[in-house]
């Protein structure tokens, strides 16, 4: 074997172990992105408006997509079902306690409303 199939032969063998270990970062950047947007759920969806719902329903999907883009082990697919059940749990939950929380900010000023005409009313 010369020098040349030598270097050639390394060279390869340097770029297929730098191809698999990018793959492996980037089907882990996907599991954690996935991680990283669950918590922004669980910490901020209860005062999402109606654009922040629309961007969090298209960042699930993109994140989904990245996801399928890979294989992985029996452990990781569970892993990801999991973060994607609490993404699902966190909007539900987020979408109920953002529309009580607006229902409360005018109900309470509804209150205030009825009671200035009943009590005007009353007052005649």
């Amino acid at each position: 074997m010369g020098i040349r199939t030598f270097n050639r032969a390394c060279c390869c063998v340097m770029f297929a172990v730098m191809l698999l270990c990018s793959s492996c970062s980037t089907k882990q950047r996907a599991i954690n992105d996935l991680r990283k947007f669950s918590y922004e759920l669980r910490d901020n969806s209860a005062y999402y408006d109606i654009e922040d719902w629309k961007a969090a329903v298209n960042r699930f999907a993109d994140l989904r997509e990245n996801v399928n883009k890979h294989e992985y082990t029996a452990d990781e697919y569970r892993t990801i079902g999991q973060l994607e059940g609490e993404c699902a749990t966190y909007m539900v939950k987020g979408a109920k306690e953002g529309l009580i929380n607006r229902v409360g900010k005018y109900a309470g000023e509804l209150e205030g409303i009825l009671e200035g005409i009943f009590g005007e009313l009353g007052n005649d």
